[in-house]
């Protein structure tokens, strides 16, 4: 553990600046420069479903290491989509995407699992499972990759006290309000030490007190080392930060610092 944060070592990270760019040629050879200093990289990225019309088109950016940005747009504009190719749970129609140094699509079943591992989600509906405890869902991702408990109990108590749980440890997410299922799922998407944090929505169902609450943790998490995206239609969430934005539109997306 780290004694001046309370968070666990990180792995070394790449310190550089951020690039934004608009998507386009130019960002994209710049993109190709700078590679080696993104987590997930997008080129000439294009998405539709089944036969209809693409709902994202030519997408090229970066998210760089310890990088923090919002990702907004009206609603239908594609934000869950983009996060879904962001943690790989969707595949584009075309371009490349790029994570961890690695061409997504050359990415066998095997390879998967150790690169989903690097990428922290916070889904919008929590997913907490119900008969475990905080301290058990939180957990849950060391268990299922076979670490012993005593491996992983202090780091999983620090964390849960981190995000403000520590008198939840043991509660069932029956019990917790909503703003505390969200720092649960906060927390088990960090268990890992993920290279990058996506969050969707996590402010969306809390009062404004909380989700400044969040937001701190968010920026906290970040200043150890952990890049973040957020996804999220909070234009005052946003006026709190001094930010990168993408800022999806038409299927498109522009970048703003």
């Amino acid at each position: 553990m780290n004694p001046a944060s309370g968070w666990p070592s990180r792995r070394s990270p790449v310190r550089t600046a951020n690039i934004h760019h608009k998507s386009g040629a130019s960002g994209r050879s710049r993109a190709t420069r700078q590679g080696l200093c993104a987590v997930i990289r997008f080129e000439n990225v294009g998405l539709r479903y089944d036969m209809g019309p693409e709902v994202l088109r030519d997408l090229s950016f970066e998210v760089k290491r310890q990088s923090f940005q919002f990702l907004t747009g009206p609603s239908g504009a594609g934000k869950t989509s983009l996060l879904r190719m962001l943690f790989l749970a969707l595949k584009p129609t075309r371009g490349l995407i790029t994570v961890l140094g690695r061409d997504a699509s050359t990415l066998s079943r095997t390879d998967l699992p150790s690169i989903r591992r690097r990428i922290g989600v916070v889904f919008q509906d929590f997913r907490l499972l119900e008969h475990l405890s905080t301290y058990e869902n939180v957990a849950l991702p060391l268990r299922v990759r076979g670490r012993e408990e005593a491996s992983y109990r202090q780091d999983v108590i620090d964390l849960i006290k981190w995000v403000g749980l520590g008198e939840r440890l043991h509660a069932s997410p029956v019990v917790l309000s909503g703003g505390e299922k969200q720092r649960a799922a906060i927390a088990r998407a960090l268990i890992d030490q993920p290279d990058i944090l996506l969050a969707d929505e996590p402010t969306g169902n809390v009062d404004p007190p909380l989700a400044r609450r969040l937001l701190r943790l968010f920026m906290e998490l970040n200043r150890t080392g952990t890049a973040v995206v957020i996804a999220t239609h909070d234009l005052d969430l946003m006026e709190q930060v001094a930010a990168r934005r993408l800022v999806l539109s038409d299927g498109r997306l522009d970048i703003y610092d």
